[in-house]
């Protein structure tokens, strides 16, 4: 594309009431007592609208530019706006443009007559966001940002979140465009290309295609195709391919490097100018899985992840520090990926996880319950969802729908015992039985991602358990020790029903945040446990059952206790996933990375990014190797025979020989008994070590089991510990 004109800054706004709506789009309208306000931006953050729900009326005033766009000969204009939570109605200077529908993708209108007869503009928008009445029925294609639990029930995303703009074209223009890897191999790759090409008349085109490295060092030139295809009046849909020879491969972090590509695409006319042109970057990889487990570009890879909401609530206020800075913090993590959880996010942290090699498992902003007259809706949305994120190598999966349960997720009911059994009676009939949600409205969108994109993988709606008639399900949620059981029951669930084990997309527990104040300590234990619930995430109830407030007579015991907890829930649970791998594990994602608000959640960063306890066992149970024992018992008693297996596991690509493995129990100062063994550690592999067989000693203190794994470069440890005569501390 050619320079933009930004249109996007201080607009005028105010209240969609009857009276001003009936002609505030007029040119001449008198706005001066409107409030100000900042495009792009959510309307909550300013004050004048900090409990809006209702329609805001937008406006702001322009002059006509001088020739910008990429066309030497006639010209024409486009007003685009590239993000409106959630619908809006567009005027231009007292003329209806059209409606939008779709908060993640942006909108265009042509503009080229109003700017050709005037010079000066009046832009008129009215927005609405409304707040679903029925949230196990919505309407509204918003996914986790009017319904979830980790974020302010009070919120509304409603604005002009993303920036507005001005584009020119030629003649011809691209109304839509996507580009896709097709297929890779050693001798060439397959570009596969698609556009919408919108023409004012019948005219044949050529289509000038040039693919080149973005390393200035690889030493390869450029790949040109020329492609000429004649034009109906209107829109056109042309698809073409590009063929790169011996190209360089993309890869995730832990197999490889990530070079990139160019793509320029100019629309030329048949007297050689330039009517329109677009450009992306993309990377050239393939991507398969079979049983859930992944592959990327033909090579095995077990993938360690975790789930991430909005970088931030107002997402539109997001620094791209900060959306760069969460992909940094996975990868430091030893994460493999993050799933983008129920919603699409800014650019900047796509092209963050392109260049850093993080894939990314990608949701459609579908979560719980929608009414049966969203189809259509959804359906066209994920195809805008393919046009705009298909090219992003790191994206390596599609998934439709998270939870596909009609779901009423509120603070109350998950206070309240009998509205709780009622919601899990639900969950559990909607998991077995065909529902609206899950047989048809995400049978419906994947069937539109596999046939708009092809070349990567489609699930189409997460957590559903195996249920008739092939008893197979999807990625599993389990919140054993949070919402149902105890977290030391996960081993034996995963060992008496392997398929929730094949991949788990949901797990953990609530902690309370290193940035608190907005908890209030000075009042404990009075803390305002309503508040907190609606507007900070905290589950008492659950709370209650796993780490009672009631138990401890000060916050900061309390406060520590839950990120104890929380840490080794996510320390147990990863060391027991990959202990399973491939066999049957192919991956996990940890609920939650990090916070979107001030909040009490699942995330082992806060909304500030400083890390809670959980952050460092998540870091310790994710590199590439490790060394893990059978969790011991909470406690045993003198005499009882303690059998535990220890697993070496190394998730590298190479192998590593002579590996010594040892295991030494103590009780005090006192080193009591000792084991060695010693091999090879293949690439990609868990390996049995041995087993420690003891008879537990006459003792009533911790009994302390320290593992070590060294040679070949390697030293790592390990620590595994139980209270003798029956005591109740954790290790």
């Amino acid at each position: 594309m050619g320079t933009d004109v930004d249109l996007s800054g201080t607009w005028r706004a105010a209240a969609g009431d009857e009276e001003a709506r009936r002609d505030y789009h007029d040119p001449s309208y008198d706005d001066g007592d409107w409030a100000l306000i900042t495009v792009p931006g959510h309307w909550r953050s300013n004050p004048a609208f900090a409990e809006r729900d209702g329609s805001v009326l937008y406006r702001t005033t322009f002059e006509t530019p001088e020739p910008f766009g990429p066309a030497a000969g006639p010209r024409r204009t486009w007003l685009v706006l590239d993000g409106v939570f959630y619908t809006s109605d567009v005027w231009l200077d007292g003329t209806y443009l059209g409606d939008t529908e779709g908060y993640f993708f942006p909108h265009s209108f042509e503009v080229t007559e109003p700017l050709d007869a005037a010079a000066q503009h009046a832009l008129a928008v009215e927005v609405a966001c409304p707040r679903p009445v029925d949230l196990t029925a919505k309407r509204n294609l918003t996914g986790v940002f009017q319904h979830w639990d980790l974020l302010d029930q009070d919120w509304n995303p409603g604005g002009i979140w993303r920036p507005v703009r001005l584009e020119q074209s030629g003649p011809v223009r691209v109304r839509h465009w996507r580009v896709r890897c097709g297929d890779v191999t050693d001798e060439r790759a397959i570009v596969s290309l698609r556009a919408v090409l919108d023409t004012v008349d019948a005219r044949t085109v050529e289509l000038v295609t040039t693919i080149t490295p973005l390393d200035e060092h690889s030493g390869r030139g450029p790949t040109v195709s020329r492609e000429s295809r004649p034009l109906a009046a209107g829109e056109n849909r042309v698809e073409w391919f590009v063929s790169i020879p011996e190209p360089d491969r993309w890869w995730p972090h832990a197999l490889g490097d990530q070079p990139r590509y160019d793509v320029e695409v100019e629309i030329r006319t048949d007297d050689g100018a330039v009517s329109d042109v677009r450009t992306r970057a993309i990377g050239l990889r393939t991507v398969e899985v079979r049983d859930w487990i992944w592959s990327i570009n033909g090579e095995r890879l077990f993938l360690k992840g975790a789930n991430q909401g909005p970088t931030r609530m107002a997402l539109a206020e997001a620094t791209p520090d900060e959306l760069a800075g969460d992909v940094g913090l996975a990868v430091d993590a030893g994460l493999d990926f993050l799933r983008i959880h129920a919603h699409i996010t800014r650019p900047e942290l796509y092209n963050a996880a392109d260049e850093a090699g993080l894939l990314i498992w990608q949701d459609l902003p579908l979560q719980w319950g929608y009414s049966r007259t969203v189809r259509h809706q959804a359906r066209r949305q994920a195809r805008e969802a393919v046009d705009l994120l298909a090219h992003h190598p790191s994206i390596f999966v599609w998934c439709g729908h998270n939870e596909p349960m009609a779901l009423d997720i509120e603070p109350a009911t998950l206070a309240d015992p009998g509205r709780r059994r009622r919601l899990i009676a639900r969950m559990a009939a909607a998991q077995a039985l065909p529902t609206w949600n899950r047989t048809l409205l995400d049978r419906a969108v994947k069937t539109v991602l596999e046939r708009n994109d092809g070349t990567r993988p489609v699930v189409a709606h997460s957590g559903v358990l195996p249920h008739l008639p092939q008893l197979d399900g999807t990625d599993s949620h389990l919140y054993l020790g949070w919402y149902v059981g105890d977290e030391r029951d996960f081993p034996s669930l995963a060992a008496h029903w392997p398929r929730l084990a094949r991949f788990v997309t949901e797990f953990g527990a609530q902690a309370v945040p290193e940035t608190d104040e907005f908890l209030e300590a000075g009042r404990w234990p009075d803390l305002d446990w309503t508040l907190l619930a609606r507007r900070h995430a905290l589950q008492k109830v659950q709370f209650d059952r796993y780490v009672p407030p009631a138990a401890y007579s000060s916050y900061a015991d309390w406060k520590a206790e839950t990120q104890a907890y929380q840490a080794r829930l996510i320390r147990y649970h990863i060391e027991t996933l990959r202990r399973l791998k491939y066999r049957p594990t192919g991956g996990f994602a940890l609920f939650c990375f990090a916070d979107s608000s001030p909040a009490v959640t699942w995330s082992v960063l806060d909304h500030e990014r400083r890390p809670k306890p959980g952050y460092e066992a998540l870091r310790d149970a994710c590199r590439p190797v490790i060394i893990v024992a059978d969790r011991p018992p909470s406690h045993v008693h003198p005499g009882d025979r303690l059998v535990l297996d220890l697993h070496a596991i190394s998730d590298a690509t190479i192998s590593h020989s002579d590996i010594v493995v040892s295991a030494h129990l103590s009780h005090g100062t006192e080193r009591w008994h000792a084991w060695a063994w010693q091999g090879d550690l293949p690439a990609d592999s868990c390996v049995r070590v041995g087993t420690i067989d003891v008879e537990v000693p006459d003792i009533d203190e911790p009994l302390v089991i320290d593992l070590e794994l060294e040679g070949d470069g390697l030293h790592v440890t390990n620590r595994y510990g139980t209270w003798v005569r029956g005591g109740d501390h954790e290790h």
